[in-house]
């Protein structure tokens, strides 16, 4: 099955899925259709019994995800009230949309901003050694709160602090992430997906009702902390992001390297 910009793959031998996020062009940057079919598909998934467990991943290997597609920001209209936000990507992940079967993320190339809703949302992630995190929020006068909320939860508070507040001055190596705790297993260039697929494979091969349980227990662990932390993010957006035409022109002036730790 698949949708534009949204390709999935079952493996009934294994009882996998893969969800590939396929713009490589636009480094795999999130449509408002993309964003729309991404909750369908992971609801999509609770009905399907034989799929068990599911693998998340960019096509192109140049970039896992860069978040929303500006165009298609630019296109989302708002309340006026500035306790609230219209965020598309808010219920791109599993989690959001009530799926408790296991995801393992496999990322190659960039992986920023937006890419956090997804990456925060699996149970481990997987990366070539080429993979790159960064948070672009503040550099464009934009609150990074939502991606930050969920990094927080899989990284220590000084790194996530550091990747937020830095913006696209510096990206951290995948070797840096994985020595914080972001990802769980390094992999050479290119090979993050068959590694998740293969950690998927193994996770769907026990049986479905201990593992959902498990997952289940998992994140029970911090989501009342998770929950109370996110409902404050719409406001926190609303209040402190730039109007969209400073964020224009900062996004015009600001490009440039980004230095890697």
């Amino acid at each position: 099955m698949s949708t534009p910009g949204i390709t999935v793959e079952r493996d009934k031998e294994h009882g996998t899925a893969v969800v590939t996020l396929d713009r490589a062009d636009r480094h795999n940057a999130l449509t408002l259709d993309m964003a729309r079919r991404l909750g369908e598909v992971w609801r999509g998934f609770r009905y399907e019994d034989e799929v068990r467990a599911i693998v998340v991943t960019g096509a192109g290997g140049r970039a896992f995800c860069t978040g929303i597609d500006r165009t298609a920001a630019a296109d989302v209209p708002q309340p006026s009230s500035p306790y609230t936000i219209d965020d598309p990507l808010v219920a791109i992940g599993p989690k959001a949309n009530d799926l408790w079967k296991p995801v393992v993320a496999a990322v190659e190339g960039m992986a920023c901003g937006g890419a956090f809703y997804l990456l925060g949302e699996a149970e481990f992630l997987v990366a070539g050694e080429g993979a790159e995190f960064f948070d672009p929020h503040t550099t464009y006068g934009m609150v990074s709160a939502f991606e930050t909320i969920h990094m927080a939860q899989r990284m220590p508070f000084g790194e996530v602090a550091r990747m937020a507040l830095m913006g696209t001055a510096e990206r951290i190596s995948a070797r840096r992430a994985y020595e914080t705790g972001l990802v769980s297993e390094l992999t050479p260039t290119g090979e993050a997906l068959a590694a998740a697929r293969h950690a998927a494979a193994v996770i769907a091969g026990y049986p479905t009702e201990a593992v959902q349980g498990t997952v289940r227990a998992l994140w029970s662990a911090k989501e009342a902390a998770r929950a109370q932390a996110l409902a404050h993010a719409p406001h926190l957006v609303t209040l402190g992001n730039l109007p969209p035409e400073r964020q224009a022109e900062l996004f015009t002036r600001r490009g440039g390297g980004h230095r890697i730790r």
